[in-house]
């Protein structure tokens, strides 16, 4: 087993015959409340590994904090009843998070529920910049690294994945968990730590193995990155999203074929 399973006693069916028990692998899955300065911000259903990294992106990417440096310190504390990340703010970011503060408890399928007023889901962001460009043949082996990350999917069957690949389609890092969303939180996390410790922006594209809904294209821009693969469609609102923000969102995305539904000159073939 690896960190984020467990194993349980089950019985299995094969044409309707019931087997012998045998054990099996299954995904944790527990309640992960963050607290920022005391102050318990929003629970979500998270797979526990890698927490670190999905408080940075949760928190970049519901512009509680503008850069990794807003955060003076993540303490991730085991509770009976599920985990606490405790996240120190800056005194300034921590005033603006209590100003518009809002319920967003057990936020796993729709990254929006919760909200208290439609003007709240549509951020505000500034158009991304036309820097990269890629080859599509360069990503044709892309898949495989979905799968790659997925130790705890590997068992159980049971994670999403998101990927960060360089413009030339190598891959860069990978990140699983229950939830589309928390992967990719945690993928953007680590993104903006490294940027932090490089004092570089890490350039590339994401590869979720996910649809493309609207909060993955909002997410995925509030962040400064150009482009989105999904393995699977994306949503009426995710291509209008991403066609406003200058974003190139691919879906159906299976190497060497898939659906563009925004481009603006990013892909060079």
């Amino acid at each position: 087993m690896t960190i984020g399973t467990t194993s349980l006693e089950v019985t299995k069916f094969s044409n309707s015959r019931l087997q012998n028990p045998q054990t099996d692998i299954i995904a944790i899955e527990k309640p992960v409340a963050l607290v920022y300065n005391g102050i318990s911000h929003v629970v979500m259903m998270a797979t526990p590994k890698d927490l670190d990294y999905f408080a940075i992106g949760f928190s970049l990417t519901e512009n509680i904090i503008e850069s990794v440096n807003d955060i003076y310190g993540i303490d991730i504390v085991e509770r009976a009843e599920g985990i606490e990340v405790n996240i120190e703010l800056s005194s300034r970011r921590f005033a603006q998070l209590k100003e518009k503060r809002r319920n967003l408890t057990g936020r796993t399928g729709c990254g929006i529920c919760g909200t208290e007023q439609i003007e709240q889901v549509c951020q505000s962001i500034s158009p991304l910049q036309l820097n990269d460009k890629i080859k599509l043949s360069n990503f044709s082996d892309s898949l495989a690294y979905l799968t790659n990350v997925q130790s705890v999917g590997k068992q159980t069957g049971c994670t999403h994945a998101a990927v960060w690949l360089d413009l030339n389609g190598q891959f860069l890092a990978g990140f699983e968990d229950i939830g589309r969303h928390v992967a990719l939180d945690k993928l953007l996390g680590y993104r903006a730590k490294q940027q932090q410790l490089s004092n570089q922006e890490q350039k590339g594209v994401i590869l979720v193995s996910s649809r493309a809904s609207y909060e993955m294209v909002q997410k995925t821009a509030i962040c400064g990155i150009e482009i989105l693969l999904a393995v699977s469609a994306a949503t009426s609102m995710a291509i209008d999203n991403a066609k406003q923000n200058n974003l190139t969102l691919i879906g159906f995305f299976r190497g060497e074929k898939g659906v563009i539904y925004s481009d603006f000159g990013r892909i060079i073939e």
